[in-house]
């Protein structure tokens, strides 16, 4: 996983509306990018809800929120229209962006082990920096963690 301090790799991804996103468009703001295993379910919901709940905390504070699953544009955008989630989420299917940031790995669920996202999060300064990462984040009061770190 990527650590403080390091600069974070830029990448292009597609966001539920079909656009590129790319980290680089949003230097000079601070960039809270969180990696989530699956839309609509009950973790990365309550996860999405929180984020949602503080947009405008977050906003005020500078930061814009991005969130990353493998699920496909389409997923994502009936989960941002569901739950009236006013940030970008992005399509990464094949998981590449997620392993550059050590975030896809071996996980265990119910006895059973597979590969898959782990959940967290990199919170990045307005020059690519990471300032903060949240490893095996737990969706519980999370937004609120970032939001009193910024």
């Amino acid at each position: 996983m990527l650590q403080e301090n390091e600069f974070a790799p830029d990448f292009v991804l597609l966001s539920g509306q079909g656009e590129e996103v790319t980290l680089s468009s949003f230097r000079g703001k601070k960039v809270v990018l969180y990696f989530y295993p699956k839309d609509d379910t009950p973790g990365c919901t309550k996860e999405a809800c929180s984020f949602r709940d503080g947009y405008s905390q977050f906003v005020m504070k500078g930061a814009v929120v991005i969130g990353v699953s493998p699920d496909q544009p389409d997923s994502h955008q009936r989960f941002r229209v569901k739950f009236g989630l006013p940030f970008h989420l992005l399509s990464d299917p094949d998981h590449k962006v997620a392993e550059m940031y050590g975030a896809w790995g071996t996980q265990t669920l119910g006895g059973q082990t597979y590969e898959g996202i782990i959940r967290s999060t990199f919170v990045i300064d307005e020059q690519g920096k990471i300032i903060r990462v949240f490893p095996k984040v737990d969706p519980e009061g999370h937004a609120e963690e970032v939001l009193a770190l910024l």
